[in-house]
């Protein structure tokens, strides 16, 4: 939809279907650059819709098969794209400048380019120390094996470099410096990996993976667990709900998976029978009021947008990675919910949710900040107030673009203002 704003209603409140979802985002991406890798040994099956895959799918076609001289790849705001092309470009002949939009311009790249020139990389910034766009001749000669890298900052560079690791004449040996965030999505690309005939060892905050061959080998990419939390969120809001998402596994690889125990403490009871996952809505009867957000930091807006309509006083740790996202996601959360009375306090690296004063504003207007999660998280609201109004709602184009269709086909009224 190209609406400048969309008018969400929901007259019934309650919720009853089956929703297919895309496929998984991340585990997407990373197949693409396994993909690219192999040489095409490696075939990837129900590869996500998402705006960030087509668009890193493009990226790499382009950056295989343009013969000019210098090439230019603008990934607009796909920040996966941008992390994994920074460490892929290195590997294969041609010039590249890597760019993407305004706010990609402003997100730290620093911290993956000074490891890539570690091992040997020839990176220069063409605007901006340590933010894009970034200049890279490729055929990079390897020199050092050993490299260190932050833990806390985005897991998103050690992936990165994990996944070419196994495509240098050297192999990689990767020393994983202080806590690391989003374990999940790392694990996640290790299995990936291993799946494809990577073998791998991980001791302590230390990963090697030698140079060595990919195997044939299919990844199926499994449906989106980013994109279910969302229809845990209407469940949770609706007044009677019950929805089934066919082919999410029980022992998943994504660590958004976490979802389904969060939602527990939210009134939603999950199932997996052989059609699918059952959610279905339950009675609120959890005493639990810390929640750590530090493995799964993409279900942070959801669930305090869940918390806040359900006037649930609760606090939230591990959100720190949420400022380098697709805006600063802490300061967007706090101005949107304090649009019908809730509050979002910091408390040095924890947030407390105060929600006192929360009531019908009977025309909220939620700003979407270029950020796809942020119109997502808010648009279940529709189940709470009387009307919600989503600006910029083409922004779920970037990991769930069926979300509207989606949502009309479980009795949301939506409509263009």
């Amino acid at each position: 939809m190209s609406a400048k704003s969309l008018i969400l209603t929901h007259p019934s409140q309650e919720i009853k279907g089956t929703v297919q979802l895309t496929g998984s985002k991340s585990e997407s991406n990373r197949a693409l650059i396994i993909q690219a890798l192999s040489k095409g040994t490696v075939k990837v099956e129900n590869l996500s819709e998402a705006a960030d895959t087509v668009t890193l799918k493009a990226a790499l076609e382009k950056a295989q098969n343009t013969s000019t001289d210098l090439k230019t790849i603008d990934i607009g705001p796909a920040g996966t794209a941008m992390r994994f092309l920074t460490s892929y470009l290195n590997l294969i002949k041609g010039n590249f400048v890597l760019t993407g939009t305004e706010r990609m311009q402003q997100r730290p790249i620093g911290i993956l380019v000074d490891a890539l020139k570690d091992l040997g990389a020839d990176i220069h910034y063409e605007n901006k120390s340590g933010y894009p766009p970034i200049k890279i001749e490729g055929g990079m000669i390897q020199g050092k094996d050993k490299i260190s890298i932050q833990g806390n900052i985005s897991s998103q560079y050690i992936s990165s470099l994990l996944l070419i690791a196994s495509s240098l004449k050297k192999g990689l040996t990767l020393d994983i410096q202080g806590e690391l965030t989003s374990r999940p999505y790392v694990t996640m690309t290790l299995e990936m990996l291993k799946e494809c005939g990577i073998a791998y060892n991980f001791k302590q905050n230390s990963i090697h993976i030698a140079k060595q061959p990919f195997q044939e080998s299919v990844i199926y990419v499994e449906p989106d667990w980013s994109a279910a939390s969302y229809w845990y969120s209407i469940v949770a809001l609706s007044k009677n709900g019950h929805i089934v998402l066919p082919g999410l596994k029980q022992h998943s690889l994504q660590g958004d998976m976490e979802i389904v125990e969060i939602m527990t403490h939210f009134g939603v009871e999950s199932s997996f029978e052989s059609d699918g996952l059952h959610l279905k809505k339950v009675g609120l009867n959890s005493e639990k009021t810390l929640f750590d957000f530090k493995e799964c930091p993409d279900l942070a807006q959801t669930v305090v947008v869940v918390a806040s309509a359900l006037k649930k006083d609760v606090s939230f740790t591990g959100l720190e990675t949420l400022k380098i996202k697709e805006t600063d996601r802490i300061l967007a959360l706090q101005t949107e919910i304090a649009k019908f009375g809730a509050e979002l306090v910091a408390d040095g690296e924890t947030y407390h949710l105060k929600t006192e004063n929360v009531s019908d504003p009977r025309n909220l207007t939620i700003s979407t900040y270029e950020d796809h999660r942020m119109a997502m998280a808010f648009a279940p609201l529709a189940l709470v107030f009387q009307q919600v109004i989503i600006e910029e709602p083409e922004v779920v184009e970037k990991s769930y673009p069926m979300f509207w269709d989606h949502l009309q086909q479980q009795g949301f009224s939506i409509s263009e203002k």
